[in-house]
């Protein structure tokens, strides 16, 4: 795998063989040692190698520009995490690996008038609160109880489902990546066994990297963009990780079997399982997109409920009004969509997938929120529960480099299954705890695989995407709260 320098913090893996278009790996030196010796999460080797996947789906019909990998990439189900590749509608192809089994898992960060003196004292408290009050974990339910005819409508309206219901503020919807809600979303194309995972889930966390955590404002880096986003130095703000549960983990598995006979028909070769596509214009790509746009909508819809619950949790705490706690932006990172971006100087409606990379969207764009417009819209990149987080901004540069994409966590440097070994669950949260930071895990097994130890440098991750113009660097947040699945 050799790799050719192209900028302090740009690499590009050439085009050979059967690519259609270089690899394009925006990384530091010391970020890419790993991925080069087999270091990375579930110990490198060919077939599970972030850098052969970005080999792997520069191989796609239709893939336009580049095989592009973000600071935070490692592998993952036939797209690399930290992926990025658009296609050209007429050519291109829909793959289910540029997507992933968790549709729509993103971030809400939301805003309080509270600042980080006003939480110290009251750390257990709010511990207690949320942890009560936001159902988390394996298996975790909700108040709300769905019938079928109730899922078609959370897939079909999205965060709008929850707003009708109580739940939330009028305002969210402008806050949110599409407004909560992907009109081209159709129920029909979900299976029964689907959206009968999803009867009690709306409103809940979940498991595994998913969380809600509690956090301040350390560092304010550009204030142009900090007044923007109405952020400050010591504010509290609320971050809540989590994506469509188990209704777009089935639509994935329902999926697999049925891309994988498309790419049969349509004599596509599959160089890893999940790569398994369809062409985007026909049967098999149009139903899954309308399946995955209705899985977006579901994760909206839940983090829309989140929300709510944590602003009835929180506000009794402090005496506060439910508004004044409100929807900083809501982005998702495991995303397919159709967007315009300028190829060669020419306007392109493509199909961009993103696996475990963000939207980020610079200045002018006209998707942006009206008071985000000229700065573009936030980036929420989260470390660990004993590290830094951040918010960035979208580029120029990203928009002309990689279309529009952002990073979207510190990204794992280790397995699951190695973490557990290496960690046990209640001293990650005792050694949390002596630091000052409060955590509130439904499983001891599930903190040990959230070690802070087993991600990478989440600064380091940071510092790649923002050194290449990615992304710009706004704010620096550490954690106060964590409550984990």
């Amino acid at each position: 795998m050799e790799l050719r320098k192209i900028g302090d913090y740009a690499w590009e893996l050439p085009r050979a063989g059967e690519m259609h278009v270089p690899g394009w790996i925006f990384v530091s030196e010391a970020l890419l040692r790993p991925l080069l010796s087999g270091e990375a999460e579930g110990g490198g080797g060919h077939d599970w190698n972030a850098l052969v996947q970005v080999r792997n789906v520069a191989c796609l019909p239709g893939i336009v520009h580049a095989s592009i990998a973000m600071p935070d990439v490692h592998p993952g189900y036939g797209f690399p995490i930290g992926g990025v590749g658009a296609f050209a509608p007429d050519e291109g192809v829909v793959a289910m690996g540029g997507v992933g089994f968790d549709i729509n898992c993103g971030v809400r960060v939301l805003t309080t008038p509270l600042s980080r003196s006003d939480i110290e004292p009251r750390k257990e408290e709010v511990a207690d609160a949320l942890f009560a009050h936001v159902p988390a974990g394996l298996g975790s339910e909700g108040k709300i109880r769905l019938t079928l005819a109730g899922v078609d409508e959370v897939l079909e309206k999205g965060a709008k489902f929850a707003l009708d219901r109580g739940y939330g503020l009028p305002e969210d919807l402008e806050y949110i990546e599409e407004n909560g809600r992907m009109s081209d979303a159709d129920p029909a194309a979900v299976s029964k066994k689907a959206k009968e995972r999803e009867f009690r889930q709306i409103g809940t966390l979940g498991s595994g990297n998913h969380y809600l955590e509690v956090q301040y404002v350390e560092e304010v880096s550009d204030p142009e963009a900090a007044r923007a986003y109405g952020l400050e130095k010591d504010q509290v703000l609320v971050a809540i990780h989590c994506g469509s549960r188990g209704l777009g983990h089935q639509i994935g598995q329902d999926s697999l079997p049925e891309l994988e006979r498309a790419s049969r028909k349509y004599g596509i070769p599959v160089r890893e399982r999940e790569l398994v596509c369809a062409p985007i214009g026909s049967p098999e790509g149009v139903k899954y997109l309308a399946a995955v746009f209705a899985g977006i909508n579901c994760a909206f819809a839940n983090r829309q409920v989140i929300a709510h619950l944590v602003r009835e949790a929180l506000a009794p705490v402090f005496s506060l009004p439910h508004g004044v706690i409100r929807t900083l932006y809501d982005v998702g990172h495991n995303n397919v969509k159709f967007e315009r971006h300028r190829v060669n100087g020419e306007a392109k409606r493509l199909l961009v997938h993103r696996k475990g990379s963000t939207r980020a969207f610079g200045p002018g764009r006209r998707e942006n929120p009206d008071r985000y417009r000229a700065v573009g819209h936030p980036i929420f990149v989260g470390g660990t529960m004993g590290t830094a987080s951040y918010i960035l901004r979208g580029t120029e540069v990203g928009m002309e480099k990689a279309f529009g994409s952002g990073i979207h966590g510190a990204g794992r440097a280790m397995s699951r299954a190695k973490a557990k070994k290496r960690w046990r669950g209640q001293e990650v949260v005792r050694s949390l705890a002596d630091r000052g930071i409060v955590v509130r895990a439904h499983s001891y097994a599930g903190a040990a695989e959230e070690a802070p130890g087993a991600y990478k440098d989440v600064d380091q991750v940071v510092e790649a995407v923002v050194g290449a113009g990615l992304n710009a660097l706004v704010a620096k947040v550490r954690p106060l709260v964590c409550i984990k699945g």
